[in-house]
C-alpha cells in the first residue's frame, strides 16, 4: 500500500508542476526589459480548466501527503 501511494504521490506532483508551468502567462520579450502586462482577465475556456484541474491536483496530493503522514 505504501508503495502505491508512493506511486501516486510522484504522479500527482508530476502532473501538478506541468499544470502550474502550463499556467504561466508568456513573460514575452516586452515584459522582460520592463513592459507592463498587469491587465486583469478572467479565466476562460482553456485557461479555467486548467485552474480547475490545479486546483484538484493540489488538493488530491496534500490528502495523500496528508494521509501517508498519518500512516506512517
Amino acid at each position: 500500500m505504501e508503495r502505491t501511494l508512493g506511486i501516486i504521490q510522484i504522479i500527482i506532483s508530476v502532473l501538478l508542476v506541468i499544470s502550474i508551468l502550463l499556467q504561466n502567462r508568456g513573460a514575452g520579450l516586452g515584459e522582460t526589459f520592463g513592459g507592463t502586462g498587469n491587465v486583469y482577465q478572467t479565466k476562460r475556456g482553456f485557461d479555467k480548466f486548467l485552474f480547475s484541474v490545479t486546483v484538484i491536483l493540489a488538493i488530491l496530493f496534500l490528502s495523500t501527503a496528508f494521509y501517508n503522514f498519518i500512516q506512517s
